[in-house]
């Protein structure tokens, strides 16, 4: 990502309506020059921020409770939504944003009211229902500022000096759309949305500077910031098609020889950093899966973060919500009687809140120790517990280690978030003998179980390479040992617990995979992992 990309993102954003706006993930302290230099291209437009406690009523407009008090009648407010009409709404933390305001705000993008400007630091999914309708995406974590570039931020209207599409050779448009829509499958993109924003970007950079046709660079452009943000796969390199002998080659004719979808996969290709090159080749990139340290959400009746009210008696562990309750009883007051200077308020408009708190997480580590590479395995085990419990306690997080080898498996390192604890636990741990995988993952299993009961969020990581060679009942029977495997698998997914499968064999065989499966985890084959790859591949 290039400033010149972000200046010219901008203007597309002030100028194209249909694009929806642009999310931007990484922006630090760019994010207060951005939203001012995003002012100044829309000329007067509205541009306002969403505070991240909005509701529906914030959103999309109610009642005005001291207004209608003060009235004696219903007197009611637009929301930020209607405020900003065909300007711009600022939402930063979006991977915080309520579900309920995230709905409001993307019905209001489909019935094109609004625009958003989407921030959010890249560490959690923003809301899919926000980010698939919003055209551009932008992640600014690689950019490097310069030291002429520092002033950015007093004078933010410097990003949008030159933002000028590159001029490229004239391409035919009959065949863009196809163009288009051949590159987002070669890029393993399954929206079809993202061909029209493309298309719309494309038009839009065509139109900054006055051309009523689409070339190379306007094309090239909506791979940067349309397309390639979106891709799930590497596409494969295709090989430039060789000139006509009778003709010199030169630039323009190798633009218009190459096909359109070519080109387009080729920027976007460009466009992917290093980091995201080496996970899409290693299948890896956007993934679904529950994240390490990270509980899941509950009600909480006494303490949380509050997410609304709803209708009920105050009571021992229900807290009355005052202003929702005197915003429902405040239409009525015209048809009750109540003494002069006070309010009528009956059992129905009484509301109490609604709190929701994460619960704790625990990261359970199962770890084979068994066989020649056991030290191996263990060093890289303990080093990953080490950085997952270097981050425990700010995510409110525990991390438990179980080992299993020669006929059994053990709880090494009962769930913890102590890191001094669990060095001095793990500073000598015994390695060698067959390789029970049924027991460790009913070791895992039960372990997991136990933590959901008392209110925790479990995650299992499985370190192994799935070759069981020794059954439950400690005999040296492969086939029998594979299949007890398998069924504790099974029964690992039928319980619900999220989990990951690391494969870090030397040279990767079916039975990790088959593992994986019928556990519903995450396959990961790492077979050079050492401490920092494990804790990696676990947190992305």
């Amino acid at each position: 990502m290039s400033l010149a990309d972000l200046g010219l993102a901008l203007r597309l954003v002030a100028a194209v309506p249909g694009l929806g706006g642009m999310r931007v993930s990484g922006a630090g302290p760019l994010a207060q020059a951005i939203e001012a230099a995003l002012a100044t291209a829309l000329d007067g437009a509205p541009l306002r921020r969403v505070p991240s406690h909005a509701d529906g009523a914030a959103l999309a407009g109610g009642l005005d409770l001291a207004a209608t008090l003060a009235a004696g009648r219903p007197v009611t407010t637009p929301g930020l939504i209607a405020a900003t009409a065909g300007g711009v709404l600022v939402v930063p933390g979006a991977e915080r944003l309520d579900p309920g305001a995230a709905a409001l705000l993307a019905a209001a993008l489909d019935e094109g009211k609004v625009r958003l400007l989407l921030f959010d630091e890249g560490e959690a999914d923003a809301v899919p229902a926000l980010t698939e309708r919003l055209g551009l995406w932008l992640d600014l974590r690689g950019l490097v500022l310069g030291a002429g570039d520092a002033g950015l931020i007093e004078a933010p209207a410097r990003l949008l000096i030159g933002a000028v599409p590159a001029k490229g050779a004239a391409i035919d448009a009959a065949s863009t759309i196809e163009a288009l829509a051949e590159a987002t499958l070669a890029l393993g993109i399954d929206s079809a949305r993202a061909a029209q924003f493309a298309l719309r970007a494309a038009r839009g950079a065509a139109a900054l500077v006055g051309r009523a046709g689409l070339d190379t660079g306007d094309l090239a452009l909506a791979a940067r910031l349309v397309l390639a943000p979106r891709a799930t796969r590497l596409p494969q390199e295709a090989s430039p098609p060789a000139p006509p002998p009778s003709e010199a080659p030169s630039d323009a004719r190798e633009l218009r020889a190459q096909p359109p979808q070519e080109m387009i996969v080729d920027a976007a290709r460009a466009a992917l950093p290093p980091d995201i090159l080496a996970r899409l080749a290693a299948g890896l990139a956007r993934v679904r899966s529950a994240r390490v340290g990270k509980g899941a959400r509950q009600r909480a009746p006494r303490h949380g973060r509050p997410v609304g009210a709803r209708a009920g008696l105050p009571g021992s562990a229900r807290r009355l919500a005052l202003i929702e309750t005197l915003r429902a009883a405040a239409p009525w007051q015209r048809l009750r009687v109540a003494p002069a200077g006070r309010l009528a308020i009956r059992r129905d408009d009484l509301r109490v809140r609604r709190l929701k708190s994460r619960q704790e997480a625990l990261t359970i580590v199962a770890v084979d120790a068994s066989g020649s590479a056991a030290l191996a395995r263990l060093a890289e085990a303990k080093g990953a517990v080490e950085l997952l419990l270097a981050q425990a306690y700010v995510k409110r997080a525990q991390v438990a280690l179980i080992a299993f080898r020669g006929r059994e498996a053990a709880l090494l390192l009962p769930p913890t978030r102590s890191l001094a604890r669990a060095r001095r636990e793990l500073a000598e741990l015994p390695g060698g003998g067959g390789t029970p995988v049924a027991a460790g993952l009913t070791a895992a299993r039960e372990l997991a179980e136990g933590a959901a009961r008392r209110g925790r969020t479990p995650y299992l990581v499985v370190l192994s390479d799935g070759r069981a060679n020794v059954a439950v009942d400690g005999s040296p029977d492969r086939a029998r040992a594979e299949e007890e495997a398998l069924a504790a698998a099974r029964a690992l997914a039928e319980a619900g617990v999220a989990s990951a499968f690391i494969d870090i064999s030397p040279r990767p065989r079916p039975e990790g995979a088959r593992l994986a499966a019928a556990m519903h985890a995450r396959y990961l084959p790492l077979p050079r992992a050492d401490a920092h790859a494990v804790h990696a591949a676990l947190v992305r």
